[in-house]
């Protein structure tokens, strides 16, 4: 399976963050320890900004820190603003021809989401609190 790397940019990324949530944290700063762009440093946080995870403020002591202390931040909270599937069942407009093919589709979809649903319920069970000075 094909690893998510704006999930684990995230999850790297706020776990350095939750060290020193009052410190406001830049995008140059994250991508040089991430190794990647600021740019897409930015694109990621902004989704977890959106979802309330983040704030951001401008300027020359700008920066990124997190909303909320990091015992109330989970794992499924961040993989839910992402809005992004890591176990995809297949579209749900695909063209069934035969049979088969359609309860087999039809099968294979329901464990897909209930592998989802599991994931996230995992996840839930993870603050970014539990990775505080590793």
């Amino acid at each position: 399976m094909k690893q998510n790397s704006r999930l684990w940019l995230a999850l790297h990324t706020l776990g350095h963050i939750a060290n020193e949530p009052d410190r406001m944290h830049t995008s140059a700063e994250i991508a040089d320890h991430a190794g990647t762009n600021p740019v897409v440093v930015r694109r990621v946080l902004g989704r977890l900004r959106e979802a309330g995870l983040l704030v951001s403020e401008k300027g020359h002591a700008g920066g990124w820190r997190l909303a909320s202390a990091p015992k109330d931040i989970t794992l499924a909270d961040i993989y839910s603003a992402l809005d992004e599937n890591i176990v995809a069942p297949p579209p749900a407009d695909y063209a069934r021809s035969c049979a088969v093919e359609s309860e087999l589709h039809k099968h294979v979809t329901s464990v897909l989401l209930e592998a989802e649903r599991s994931l996230v319920e995992r996840l839930g069970e993870t603050t970014l609190a539990q990775f505080q000075e590793v």
